[in-house]
């Protein structure tokens, strides 16, 4: 029994993870609580130093205290937060709507690259959701839009912040993979812009053969002249797209670090929010608030993730998982690909990408930088494969964020929304679109140009 539980201890360890998550603590506890609690067991087996604990605290300054790829997360954090507490967000999506008023299903249209625009400031997938369901779902409504396609197009535009770039979610695994940040930004935008497009193409279809599904805005509605208009474009729109397009603009163009171009996003915020006269101290605080607490939430889970990681792989985690794919037969790179994402799209029924990504990449990660795809990736080695992959396991999250019946996406919106509408209404809005980006997906994995052409392009890669 002794020896059993020695040899497999680094399998209970992760299954006893997997069933304490669901108990309600919160998961960076969690994740250290176990690490610890094994540890010990370790040590009472044998199997694990008491000394080997005194690499923990050096281990997690040298990987996350004191990364400067990782100070770019809070600043995130802090440019997107503010954009929406200002109500430079609300301004966007009203300019937007007036531009596509003539158009049968122009507020699902504006609703889509509002969320592509707002993807690449918020980053967080909950705060993107929530934003666009109390901000566009009442004009909806109001508009006698079709239900089905309304929570539909708001839950699918706002899950695009888990992709589109600066992503934290791409920050987070770049690090975790010691793959450049910028690359993984530059792999994530046609992606990204693509799975809008799918996006946009369906409600512009479901528009056409059904006008009644997505009427237009009256003509009246927006400015009376082109003069009103040419200043609504210049105070709503310009402002906020210009500061996106320098910040990813600096990063790709090699003048800024991700670092820095987050800071300048920062500042771009604050100038924003103070030109729209809507910054005052209590919005102040409360950006620095809500962000502070969402960056604290991040950083403890790396924290306990790190502990997590460590302690598993000691127990000699990895090559258990080695033996244990081997076993299903499972040990190409298509399979253990298959497998990957298979496996992900499961746990984003339950768990938070942030979970999901500090959990499962560090336990597979020597796995994943032992494959090479060769020619269907092209020569370039690993790292091709470890981009193209980043970005196929973002999409694939995206899409689980969205499944039912267990999405998160769902369950943040039913939270908004008015209580006359039901969760299966926002199930069956939401097929077509996980639909869609199940067709992105195959496109992604069939078709790698489309995710490693631009970082080539720019000299990531």
């Amino acid at each position: 029994m002794i020896a059993w539980l020695t040899e497999y201890l680094s399998l209970i360890l992760f299954l006893v993870l997997a069933l304490s998550l669901f108990c309600g603590f919160p998961v960076a506890f969690v994740l250290g609580g176990i690490g610890i609690l094994f540890g010990g067991l370790g040590i009472l087996l044998e199997v694990f130093e008491p000394i080997q604990f005194f690499n923990l605290l050096p281990r997690i300054w040298g990987t996350a205290a004191s990364n400067p790829i990782l100070v770019a997360v809070p600043m995130f954090i802090f440019m997107g937060t503010m954009l929406e507490k200002s109500g430079v967000a609300d301004d966007l999506l009203h300019c937007l709507q007036v531009l596509l008023r003539r158009i049968p299903g122009g507020l699902a249209m504006s609703v889509t690259i509002m969320g592509t625009i707002m993807a690449a400031t918020t980053g967080i997938v909950g705060a993107s959701v929530v934003m666009l369901t109390m901000i566009a779902l009442p004009s909806m409504l109001e508009r006698k839009y079709d239900t089905h396609l309304a929570v539909g197009t708001i839950a699918s535009a706002g899950t695009l912040g888990i992709l589109i770039p600066p992503s934290i979610m791409l920050v987070i695994m770049g690090d975790l993979l010691s793959i450049s940040v910028g690359a993984l930004f530059a792999a994530a935008v046609i992606p990204g812009v693509m799975l809008a497009g799918l996006y946009l193409s369906y409600i512009c279809l479901t528009s056409f053969l059904d006008p009644s599904k997505a009427p237009a805005l009256p003509s009246s509605a927006g400015p009376k002249n082109e003069k009103e208009l040419i200043k609504l474009i210049c105070k709503s729109f310009i402002p906020p797209v210009f500061l996106i397009f320098l910040v990813l603009g600096s990063i790709f163009g090699g003048w800024a670090t991700p670092t820095e171009a987050a800071g300048v996003g920062c500042l771009g915020a604050l100038i924003l929010a103070k030109a729209s006269g809507k910054l005052s101290m209590a919005t102040l605080w409360s950006v620095i608030e809500r962000a502070g607490l969402t960056n604290g939430m991040v950083f403890f889970i790396i924290f306990g993730a790190t502990l997590f990681s460590y302690v598993f792989r000691s127990l000699g985690g990895d090559e258990l998982i080695v033996g244990l794919l081997a076993s299903l037969g499972i040990d190409t790179g298509w399979e253990i690909l298959v497998f990957m994402l298979i496996l992900t799209f499961a746990l984003g029924f339950f768990f938070d990408w942030i979970e999901i990504t500090l959990i499962v990449l560090p336990v597979f990660a020597p796995i994943l930088q032992g494959i090479d795809f060769g020619p269907h990736l092209g020569d370039g080695g690993p790292i091709l494969f470890l981009t193209w992959f980043v970005i196929m396991l973002s999409v694939n999250l995206q899409t689980s964020f969205l499944t039912p019946p267990f999405g998160f996406t769902l369950f943040y919106m039913k939270g908004t929304v008015p209580s006359s509408i039901e969760m299966g209404q926002i199930y069956r809005g939401i097929i077509p679109f996980v639909l869609l980006q199940l067709t992105g997906l195959l496109l992604l994995i069939f078709f790698p140009q489309l995710v490693l052409w631009l970082p080539k392009t720019v000299g990531f890669l």
